[in-house]
């Protein structure tokens, strides 16, 4: 893999299970850190190096200079080029203007917020105030309080009022997008098979598979139950990774409310019911302990409070309510298809890559067809009737 042909040493990641992994990309070290920043004149002479983070799409890390704190993240130029960041950084700019507490790009001595050398692409912060109380949570993991869950709820309230107005086209087609192109079409299979064409990859992948039966058994009954909604869904920039660990907070207790709102890198045009879906797959749900305890994978506590603080600020109809849940079986599909395109086409991890389709575009999508899975949806139902 090219990605490993100019720095050796790894940092633990978080891998695809429930367990840590020698990391994809390479750690970024001092010296390159210290290179990357005389592009950046308000990041002020490197001092020394803090933090590296066990996130696995990329490399980042904290820096201390005589300016402050500074966090550096590095893409393969496969994964986010600087054009693919600026669209995350305009977004996020937008969000900042309109009073959501984010953390903006800097800019390079150009005035671009990212920067490119060799192959790998650049984007510089200011450490955003906040303690990382979920710093080492892998994905997936729920809230450890409903205060948390019902300040995360509120705060994503807040980032959907803020995000009001921007109206940029969806992103262009590139990796690990979280986008909603397929099911909220009203065909789904031609918009599946143009996502599927427009990236060889999958297309590859695919084509010893029988992607179409696979798709029909199991999402499009559940897109059957969407349909009657799609019309009532408005197109809106969104986060698209709600997770406790993409949030800084104020303190470590249980009572701590959001302080910051961090990585964008998935944010795209889809739908505020789109946002607040992947909100409760990611928080909700404990996708990897399913092997291990299969009846107690939900947290019905900390979806009541995570709608509720959403709706304390933007109050949810019925029929949204409906349209969420039917909404959810769905809501993970599009992006484990951009895992399998990162997987089979970037990092060329087999395992890896069966695990994006199978386990998650087919099997997050067939579990709601279990016990847990209906139970999960007869709790949104429910406060849909209750409205």
């Amino acid at each position: 893999m090219e990605a490993a042909s100019h720095h050796l040493t790894r940092v633990i990641s978080h891998g695809m299970n429930a367990e840590t992994v020698i990391s994809d990309w390479p750690a970024l070290t001092s010296a390159e850190v210290a290179r990357i920043l005389q592009h950046y004149p308000q990041a002020g002479k490197p001092q020394r190096l803090v933090w590296h983070s066990p996130r696995p799409f990329s490399a980042a890390c904290v820096m201390h200079t005589d300016a402050g704190e500074i966090f550096i993240k590095r893409h393969h130029l496969k994964v986010r080029d600087v054009d693919a960041l600026a669209e995350e950084h305009r977004f996020v700019a937008h969000l900042h203007a309109n009073g959501l507490p984010v953390s903006t790009a800097l800019p390079t001595v150009d005035g671009a917020t990212a920067f490119t050398d060799e192959h790998w692409t650049y984007e510089v912060h200011w450490l955003a105030p906040g303690v990382d109380l979920y710093r080492d949570a892998m994905s997936w993991t729920p809230f450890s309080s409903k205060v948390h869950a019902y300040s995360a709820g509120r705060m994503l309230a807040q980032l959907h009022q803020a995000a009001a107005g921007y109206d940029a086209p969806a992103r262009k087609a590139g990796a690990l997008i979280s986008s909603f192109t397929i099911f909220s079409a009203a065909d789904p299979m031609p918009q599946l098979q143009a996502y599927i064409e427009r990236r060889p990859a999958v297309a590859d992948y695919l084509a010893h598979r029988s992607w179409r039966d696979e798709v029909a058994q199991h999402l499009l009954p559940f897109h059957a139950r969407l349909k009657p909604y799609l019309n009532a869904l408005t197109p809106l920039w969104t986060h698209n990774d709600w997770h406790a660990s993409n949030l800084l907070w104020t303190n470590r207790s249980p009572h701590a409310q959001v302080q910051t709102v961090l990585d964008f890198g998935l944010s795209d045009r889809t739908c505020a019911l789109h946002d607040l879906a992947t909100a409760i797959e990611r928080n909700i749900v404990e996708w990897l302990a399913i092997p291990h305890r299969p009846d107690q994978l939900i947290h019905l506590d900390l979806l009541d409070a995570l709608l509720d603080g959403y709706a304390s600020l933007l109050p949810l109809s019925q029929t949204q309510m409906l349209t969420l849940a039917a909404l959810l079986p769905l809501v993970h599909a599009e992006f484990a298809l951009a895992e399998l395109d990162y997987f089979h086409g970037i990092t060329h991890a087999p395992h890896n890559a069966a695990l994006a389709y199978d386990t998650y575009f087919l099997g997050h999508a067939a579990w709601f067809n279990s016990a847990e899975g209906k139970r999960l949806l007869r709790h949104l139902q429910g406060r849909a009737a209750q409205l």
